[in-house]
């Protein structure tokens, strides 16, 4: 191979402005200094993570989560959540979407606040509405790059045929108003302050077969039967899951602020991780303590709810009988 081509090569590898199909060493250097990135959050200088207190881990706190004084700075590894869509109910207002999205902005400060550096924080959100169509992933995007998070990607959670069979089709089989109905819903993945986390001394837990599984940017997996689970919409135990095994090592700590029904802090158990939460409407925290005793006691994930306990003081732990917990899926 002559000067020329070997020149014609090297060049063949570098990224262009959009991106190239080959992604194996290659030089990108010059793409993410360009100006289309010269407006997005940086990474920032490494701090030293501190420990989340022993009476919180495994403990689900009945309260509002845009207030997590409780929690911390830098102690918590992974978020995972579903942001509730009637609040009007938990939060006792009807609110209107710029007085929604603030809410959630209020969590997710206080979210990157208790994130450690290099900490991801995945969100589990469906755009809602036909008339018009309400892009909450977009607008949930939005804010967590204004907070200063570093977004990594996006998943596309294919429900397949346990979305249902919707109607809501508008004009049938006419141009006149036809409508498109969403099989979908997106999970949202960021980091905190850098893009890697230190493995060393660490356990990674998840397989070979299901990291080159779980890195598609498509999960196909059924939703979860809200009649079930006794929560209005609940996401599978299995989608949290995946993320916690993708995003955390052993022992590492979990958080949801908004628990719902329990899921993350399921997932949380079952990988060896350990988990703390914020629910603030008490029918379901009690509902997401029921199921986490039910796994204690079992080691099913869905099945029967426990005894009904009167709710106690909170931080709420899911071991005692005298307590209510509460978990946060998504509505």
């Amino acid at each position: 191979m002559d000067e020329k081509e070997s020149e014609q090569r090297r060049e063949k590898t570098q990224t262009r402005s959009f991106g190239a199909g080959n992604r194996i060493s290659h030089d990108a250097s010059g793409y993410y200094e360009s100006k289309l990135y010269s407006e997005l959050p940086r990474e920032t200088p490494f701090e030293e993570d501190q420990a989340l207190p022993d009476d919180l881990q495994n403990s689900l706190i009945l309260g509002d989560a845009r207030s997590m004084q409780q929690i911390p700075d830098r102690s918590v590894h992974l978020m995972i959540t579903s942001p509730p869509y009637n609040v009007s109910k938990a939060y006792d207002e009807d609110l209107s979407l710029r007085e929604y999205l603030e809410l959630l902005e209020d969590v997710f400060r206080e979210t990157h606040r208790v994130l450690v550096h290099g900490g991801r924080a995945c969100i589990n959100v469906a755009n809602v509405g036909r008339k018009p169509y309400i892009p909450l992933s977009d607008h949930i995007s939005h804010i967590m790059t204004s907070i200063g998070f570093l977004m990594r990607g996006e998943v596309i959670w294919n429900k397949g045929a346990g979305a249902g069979v919707s109607m809501a089709w508008g004009s049938y089989k006419s141009a006149s108003n036809p409508v498109l109905r969403d099989v979908h819903e997106y999970i949202l993945i960021f980091s905190k302050g850098g893009f890697g986390r230190d493995a060393k001394g660490r356990e990674n837990t998840i397989t070979k077969e299901d990291f080159m599984e779980w890195t598609k940017s498509v999960w196909t997996m059924p939703t979860e039967s809200a009649k079930k689970v006794g929560h209005p919409a609940p996401f599978p135990v299995e989608l949290p899951r995946r993320l916690i095994e993708l995003y955390t090592f052993k022992d590492d700590i979990i958080l949801d602020p908004f628990m719902g029904s329990g899921s993350t802090a399921l997932a949380a158990l079952t990988t060896n991780r350990q988990y703390v939460g914020f629910e603030i409407a008490p029918e379901f925290a009690e509902r997401a303590r029921q199921r986490i005793d039910h796994y204690l006691k079992t080691g099913d994930t869905g099945g029967k709810a426990a005894p009904k306990v009167e709710s106690g003081q909170t931080p709420i732990d899911p071991t005692s009988q005298d307590q209510a917990t509460a978990d946060s899926d998504s509505l």
